[in-house]
């Protein structure tokens, strides 16, 4: 008999290379990007995803108004009034 698993276990990215994925977060991806690129580094190796990806800067480089044009493209509600701390802890824990 399977194990049934809650649907947002089941929803959750399975992360394949956990190193990578760690050290994106600490640099300040959100978890959907960083899963995103580590899986496809696991997929096709990391050099090959390294060449074709770009560089935006640490979250902490970013201006305010930068955070929140991100907060908006990714659909978050309630980061208006949010200090940058707050918003780039928002932003990465979206």
């Amino acid at each position: 008999m399977a194990e049934k698993r809650s649907s947002k276990e089941s929803d959750a990215p399975q992360i394949k290379d956990e190193d990578m994925y760690e050290s994106l977060r600490e640099d300040g991806a959100s978890k959907e990007k960083a899963a995103r690129i580590s899986n496809a580094a696991a997929r096709e190796g990391r050099s090959e995803v390294g060449e074709r990806g770009g560089e935006s800067g640490s979250y902490e480089d970013w201006t305010v108004e930068e955070l929140k044009d991100r907060a908006r493209e990714l659909d978050l509600e309630g980061y208006s009034d949010l200090k940058k701390d707050e918003l780039i802890k928002k932003l990465r824990n979206h």
